[in-house]
């Protein structure tokens, strides 16, 4: 393999330019040679594509977002869509891709896969929900992001004796919502994967005032519904005094924490190592701390993503 090419597809994350990075750099020190594609699936079908060089990833390291851009292209889970992204990868003289998102992204590298094609998919994604690997790239920097507009909510929500809901974002998973809760000393947590019952939350809100707490900080995910339709539920129990924060895009955006970079670089690097080795088909994650490759057919058919829970009980221990 002399030539290999490299995309962002789906919601950006921040590392997703160090992982391109590292892919481009690693690439050269293989004797490749690095094709950037713009737009994701949808500039691949467009031929929109570049040969990268090292001045050309110099500096992105530290920048949020990604350098290639990303769209949304559903047209590439049609036939039509992926024998155009083929035919372009086959003008181009690209002998191997690394596709770099979410769950999106994973399923067109999947439907390149099935056509023969060598790929190999990158973990990027904020939402921390795709199955194969402990952490994606995106996830520390996003749950700093909501750490620290935790901390700032805490200030005024003891000032003023309110109850704050703060909505995250992660899709149908509460890996954010879990870990940044956890992190921000939340009373509550509230995620899809655990049922949750209105009235005991106003309970636990009541039980805290008895207590002598000042404010209550409910986490809740995105995926169990809107905060505004939340407050609604508790106002009819009771007027807590909510205020309802969501947070929004903001959690994508930012320069990559240090894990972040170090975790881009090192998905990057094996995914060159391993198309050089010919192969093709796969996934890389970290397991135990460890860095796996796994078929990306079998993880998408046969493996679901599980938030650690555990987080979620240990929160309703101490946040008493």
């Amino acid at each position: 393999m002399k030539r290999i090419g490299v995309l962002t597809s789906g919601g950006d994350a921040p590392g997703m330019n160090a992982a391109v990075r590292a892919v481009v750099r690693k690439g050269l020190y293989e004797g490749l040679e690095v094709y950037g594609i713009n737009y994701g699936f949808a500039g691949l079908v467009a031929g929109d594509i570049r040969k990268l060089t090292r001045r050309d990833v110099s500096d992105k390291i530290s920048r949020g977002g990604t350098f290639l851009y990303s769209a949304r292209y559903p047209e590439f889970r049609t036939e039509e869509g992926q024998m155009k992204a083929i035919e372009q990868l086959d003008r181009f003289g690209i002998e191997g891709l690394v596709v770099l998102g979410g769950d999106g992204s994973y399923r067109g590298a999947y439907a390149l896969t099935k056509r023969g094609y060598p790929t190999i998919g990158l973990p990027g994604t904020i939402d921390n929900d795709i199955p194969g690997t402990d952490f994606c790239i995106g996830f520390d920097t996003a749950i700093n992001t909501v750490l620290d507009s935790l901390d700032k909510i805490r200030d005024t929500a003891t000032s003023h004796v309110r109850t704050f809901i703060v909505e995250v974002m992660g899709r149908n998973a509460g890996d954010i919502a879990l870990w940044a809760g956890v992190a921000g000393g939340a009373e509550q947590i509230i995620v899809p994967e655990k049922d949750f019952s209105i009235v005991e939350v106003a309970d636990t809100i009541r039980e805290g005032r008895q207590k002598g707490k000042k404010h209550s900080i409910i986490v809740l995910a995105e995926g169990v519904m809107k905060g505004n339709d939340f407050a609604a539920e508790l106002a009819e129990i009771e007027n807590f005094h909510v205020r309802v924060t969501e947070l929004g895009h903001v959690q994508r955006g930012g320069s990559p924490t240090a894990r972040d970079r170090v975790l881009a670089s090192t998905f990057g690097a094996k995914a060159v190592e391993l198309l050089k080795e010919g192969k093709g088909g796969l996934c890389v994650g970290i397991v135990n701390n460890q860095i796996v490759a796994n078929d990306i057919i079998d993880t998408l058919e046969n493996h679901t993503h599980t938030p650690d829970l555990s987080l979620f009980e240990l929160n309703k221990q101490i946040s008493d």
